[in-house]
């Protein structure tokens, strides 16, 4: 998931019609995105640069979860973009077999199997997996529970219903036969959900607000047990970025802004002050216990495989269907990784967010991260 503070698109303050000019904004700079195309290899920036045979390994879990689903179960992507999972099965059945660390082997199964899409150009961010200090019971210190997701949480494929909304969720709580939206953030904060046993662990506040953003982490208790956690379900509500409001109230400026400044703000403004604006966004994450995960594997992405630290990648599900491998071209980053997970601000097929590990270095390499990036999406051809 994104780093999602540190890409402001708004503002704060009293005038009504900026969320429409900023959506007038999104809508004209969507039309200047070319349609996505077929290329050939030749036509990516810097394919001869990587060493593609390490993505290898990640596109491999990949295929073990694609293995266990349907072949009709639909991945995401749009148009000719969308693809299933038994697409992926000449090409999971290659990749089992190839010999490890192969540059020239990568290649040959990669041109065989695929077709490189142009899909534009947008943001590319970076994302990583927090170690946080917590408790099994709440302190003063660590007073905010992180929560499993609650039974009454109903979560609705709208694809089912529409098919121009296929590869598209919502979620929700079903009172007297309907659907209504769920507790929001300053609901659950609140107490809406108090007293259902939900408590997987007690954090600091800011601390477990940075960890809805990222998705998953590792909670290290004060008798030395490290919880992972991963993400499980979302409230429905839709993500807004709180940093943009930080931005247009000066206290941030936007040349400045990233997640290390939001984080500085909430820790050193008024409790009350940090809640509100944490408050600003409606979103909320709920997690699993990630159990018998080795230390030395990432956590579970939103396709269900462990992600691998430069070679996974977060994208609009919408758009890229997961578990297929990306070519991103950006400055500094010419490499192929595999779709493999989702986040609240990923949006556009050209989006996209790296994960970078987890421990203090991958967090300085994900924090700074907001660069333009070319995206060409890797396709097996579609079962007839």
């Amino acid at each position: 998931m994104t780093v999602q503070g540190a890409l402001p698109p708004g503002g704060w303050g009293p005038g009504k019609a900026l969320p429409s000019l900023v959506a007038l904004s999104l809508a004209l700079a969507a039309c200047t995105q070319p349609l996505p195309h077929p290329v050939p290899f030749t036509d990516l920036p810097g394919w001869q640069s990587d060493r593609v045979a390490q993505s290898i390994p990640a596109f491999r879990e990949s295929c073990a979860v694609l293995a266990r689903l349907p072949p009709d179960r639909a991945l995401g992507g749009d148009g000719p973009l969308a693809r299933d999972a038994g697409d992926f099965a000449p090409a999971c059945t290659a990749a089992a077999a190839l010999p490890p660390d192969d540059e020239r082997a990568a290649r040959a199964f990669l041109t065989r199997h695929f077709t490189p899409w142009a899909v534009g150009q947008d943001t590319l961010t970076g994302y990583f997996e927090p170690e946080l200090r917590g408790s099994p019971t709440p302190t003063p210190a660590l007073s905010t529970p992180l929560l499993a997701r609650p039974p009454a949480l109903v979560e609705a494929d709208l694809g089912a219903f529409a098919p121009d909304l296929r590869g598209r969720r919502t979620a929700g709580l079903v009172r007297d036969g309907r659907l209504h939206p769920f507790p929001d953030r300053a609901a659950i904060a609140g107490g809406a959900l108090a007293g259902q046993g939900l408590e997987l662990a007690w954090v600091d506040p800011v601390d477990a607000f940075f960890l809805h953003i990222q998705g998953s982490g590792r909670v290290a208790f004060p008798d030395g047990r490290v919880l992972r956690l991963g993400y499980a379900a979302q409230n429905g509500h839709a993500y807004v970025a709180i940093g943009r409001f930080l931005i247009e109230s000066g206290a941030v400026a936007r040349e400045a802004m990233s997640m290390q400044a939001i984080r500085d703000w909430l820790r050193a403004a008024p409790p009350g002050e940090a809640a509100a604006l944490m408050a600003r966004n409606p979103s909320y994450i709920f997690f699993r216990e990630l159990a018998g995960l080795a230390p030395g594997k990432g956590p579970l992405g939103a396709l269900g495989a462990p992600l691998t630290p430069g070679r996974s990648i977060a994208v609009d599900r919408t758009r890229t269907p997961l578990g297929t491998p990306v070519w991103i071209a950006g400055r500094g980053v010419e490499r192929l990784a595999v779709a493999q997970d989702t986040g609240g601000a990923i949006r556009g097929a050209a989006r996209a967010d790296l994960f970078t590990g987890w421990g203090d270095a991958a967090a300085e390499e994900a924090g700074p991260m907001r660069d333009p990036a070319r995206l060409f999406v890797l396709l097996p051809p579609s079962a007839p």
